[in-house]
């Protein structure tokens, strides 16, 4: 969602009151030449596959971690309009927080119907979008369809092109998170996929009083099931009061923590607590996350951690390169419908 879900295609002028960077790219490329103007068959089907081997094993430590890691930033995500009417609250991607390899954007959305993310396009990198109340249908320019609901999980990989919407399929509001983890220079131009876990098929494990939903990576032992093409661990804990975690994380990875509700201690028994909304970046230097809830209420927050890539970010609303080549190659080809945008020009979603 965010500045993907601003929603542009190029048959649509975008409106002037928006402040997002995708209007402002797509407008830019519109009005260059006003006269003109693939997903594989297998990225219909959903898969769900084994853990990359290339990810690390993290099981839950046996008892207090000898060194964790130190929350180095913390940001407040805060209240901001995206896509048609919807708000959202975004952390990573903020100007305090540009990006943390290889994490670049991170927004908690509430939406209510007829608000929305229309149509719109995507290249370079995956976006995991995870429903924590309602329901959201996602469809795209080649026939994929579907509903996430509350506890489910949706993990497209856009790669080489993607047109698609994601709109609320339910009354009330909507919230969720979603996620965008960036794929390497030679990932990019893959073709585009997905994998989708409804919430009964999310692995979990409890202990002493922690219970987790694994959406990728380990944690007690337990491991998910979705395939990370760029190593990530991503997971929902949630801590009962007077509980403690010890997670290790492998060595090397960024990781980030999200507060979804309560407020907890993180990283230091003597650290100040820090409460929903706020987004905490980890030090690089640890063996893992230590948290402790201290307070009368139950604490939520998502744990994400992953392999820096380590390449140049050059990025233009919803076109993630490694180049500003390459960024205008992604406007070209999705303007004309080439390079994996073929089915651009003649496909809308259906309300």
């Amino acid at each position: 969602m965010a500045q993907k879900v601003l929603a542009a295609t190029t048959r649509l002028r975008p409106s002037s009151s928006s402040s997002s960077p995708i209007y402002t790219a797509l407008a830019r490329l519109t009005k260059r030449n006003s006269s003109h103007r693939l997903l594989s068959s297998s990225s219909r089907n959903t898969t769900t596959l084994a853990m990359s081997s290339s990810s690390a094993s993290s099981a839950v430590a046996a008892g207090p971690l000898e060194n964790p890691r130190a929350v180095v930033k913390k940001v407040l995500a805060e209240s901001q309009p995206e896509g048609q009417g919807a708000t959202v609250r975004r952390s990573i991607g903020r100007h305090e927080l540009r990006n943390l390899d290889p994490f670049l954007m991170l927004d908690e959305f509430s939406v209510s119907k007829p608000a929305g993310f229309p149509d719109h396009p995507h290249r370079g990198f995956e976006t995991v979008t995870y429903m924590l109340d309602g329901a959201f249908t996602h469809q795209d320019f080649s026939g994929h369809k579907g509903t996430i609901r509350t506890g489910d999980v949706q993990w497209m990989t856009a790669g080489r092109g993607i047109v698609h919407s994601e709109m609320p399929a339910s009354d009330g509001v909507q919230k969720g998170l979603q996620l965008w983890i960036n794929l390497s220079s030679k990932d990019k131009m893959i073709e585009p996929r997905y994998q989708e876990l409804q919430s009964k098929d999310i692995s979990r494990a409890e202990k002493d009083g922690v219970e987790v939903r694994i959406i990728a990576g380990e944690a007690f032992g337990v491991r998910s099931p979705v395939y990370t093409r760029t190593p990530t661990m991503y997971m929902d804990f949630t801590m009962q009061p007077g509980s403690q975690l010890h997670q290790p994380i492998p060595e090397g990875w960024n990781a980030f923590v999200y507060i979804i509700e309560g407020e907890g201690v993180f990283g230091s028994e003597k650290a100040a607590p820090a409460s929903a909304h706020h987004c905490l970046v980890l030090g690089a230097s640890g063996d893992g996350l230590s948290v402790w809830n201290k307070s009368g209420a139950p604490l939520r927050f998502a744990l994400a951690a992953g392999q820096p890539l380590k390449e140049p970010v050059v990025q233009q609303g919803p076109f993630v390169m490694n180049t500003r080549a390459e960024i205008q190659q992604a406007m070209e080809d999705y303007y004309y419908g080439k390079n994996g945008f073929e089915k651009a020009s003649q496909w809308s979603s259906s309300t």
